[in-house]
């Protein structure tokens, strides 16, 4: 592998982010927007699309690893420690500061892609606090603080599930637990009748599972272990966001790695599949308020994926695919993070939100009540309205 290049690893980002972002964007898929559907609509089918994609990368990913490819030790998901405290609370930031600006980081590129100039603003303070967490100011505060509080995991050699559950069985568990886990979340997918008929959400989901897969295949073919270690890597889109903004400002040759060229790549995809369905069209805030809150849910987000390792497809999609201890952590974090924000969006401040879900551990329709959910992935805008015959309607555009 001596003499390869860097910028092929960048040019190989490049492509899997552009088929990812073509493939999502045209199925509309958005994570933010599937838990929406599951907590103020009861409906789970995008849900089972993540489900389906992580499926895809799972079974993509442990056969890779089965086949002595890929060694998950090597990668940045299976330390021999796990940060337990960093993926909740972590987490819990970055799934607050998706409710706030209605999209992950993932999702702000497949925005930006369609034109939406509010999420070039996301993408750009998200890639700000990402690096000061990662590198900078509060790279210090993550470390001492957020990381210090560990489970040691040196007697199971990885913090991963099979390295968990092979010593207390004695059997190797990871081609049994690779199976079951896939059946169930095929399964899951296609029992929905609707599902079934929704091809282009069902090959979003299995182009998104195929990405992570190709991203592990791709970082280790392609580096060269003569010119630095070999850290294999996958999709994701916290610290790349932030090495695409450092190096575009100031070192060009940061340019030259995967995950930045994933993050153009999805820019890329997407446009070309909203102009293709004569979609594309430029987008900016609507009031001064609006601008607040994607401000603020960016900064948030930034500050906790890094903390947490991870956005929604890094640590939901890509550390799941290694069956990494971290997932479930932090998918519980965000997962409660957007619980909080959807409450805070329809109750109008925090107070009221931590009132109304000490009282309740989800919102439930009550009777008399109708709560709708208006979600347009085209033109990146959402609207969460709430109409109760005891108060006005709200919405909130975003």
């Amino acid at each position: 592998m001596d003499g390869i290049s860097p910028w092929w690893l960048a040019f190989a980002g490049f492509v899997i982010g552009g088929m990812v972002g073509f493939a999502v964007r045209r199925a509309r898929l958005c994570t933010f927007g599937a838990l929406e559907d599951a907590f103020v609509g009861a409906d789970t089918r995008r849900l089972r699309i993540y489900g389906l994609a992580l499926g895809v990368a799972l079974a993509g990913t442990q056969l890779l690893i089965l086949l002595g490819y890929l060694h998950p030790s090597q990668t940045t998901y299976v330390p021999p420690a796990l940060p337990w405290f960093a993926e909740l609370f972590g987490g819990l930031m970055f799934g607050l500061g998706m409710a706030l600006v209605g999209t992950c980081a993932f999702g702000s590129l497949i925005r930006l892609g369609g034109g939406d100039l509010r999420s070039l603003v996301t993408v750009i303070i998200f890639g700000v606090a990402a690096y000061a967490t990662w590198r900078g100011a509060f790279a210090i505060l993550r470390i001492n603080v957020m990381e210090s509080m560990v489970l040691p995991l040196q007697a199971r050699g990885r913090a991963d599930l099979p390295a968990l559950l092979d010593p207390i069985v004695h059997i190797e568990t990871r081609p049994w637990l690779t199976l079951a886990a896939v059946s169930v979340l095929v399964a899951l997918a296609f029992k929905d009748a609707r599902l079934r008929r929704a091809h282009r959400l069902l090959t979003g989901g299995i182009a998104l599972g195929l990405g992570v897969t190709a991203g592990w295949f791709a970082t280790v073919s392609l580096s060269d272990p003569f010119a630095h270690p070999v850290i294999p890597q996958s999709l994701t889109f916290v610290s790349p966001v932030a090495k695409a903004l450092y190096g575009f400002l100031f070192q060009g040759e940061g340019l030259a790695d995967f995950g930045v060229g994933s993050v153009f790549g999805v820019v890329a995809g997407a446009y070309f599949a909203a102009w293709r369905s004569d979609e594309f069209h430029w987008e900016a805030y609507d009031d001064p308020r609006e601008m607040k809150r994607h401000l603020g849910g960016a900064v948030l987000m930034g500050l906790g994926g890094v903390i947490c390792g991870g956005c929604t497809i890094g640590q939901g999609l890509t550390a799941g695919s290694l069956m990494a201890l971290s997932w479930p952590l932090t998918v519980i974090g965000m997962v409660m993070g957007a619980r909080l924000g959807i409450a805070v969006l329809m109750e109008g401040s925090m107070i009221e939100a931590f009132r109304r879900i000490s009282s309740a551990l989800a919102i439930r329709r009550r009777p008399g009540a109708v709560a709708t959910r208006m979600c347009d992935s085209d033109n990146s805008a959402h609207r969460l309205t709430t109409q109760q015959d005891s108060r006005p309607s709200m919405s909130r555009p975003s």
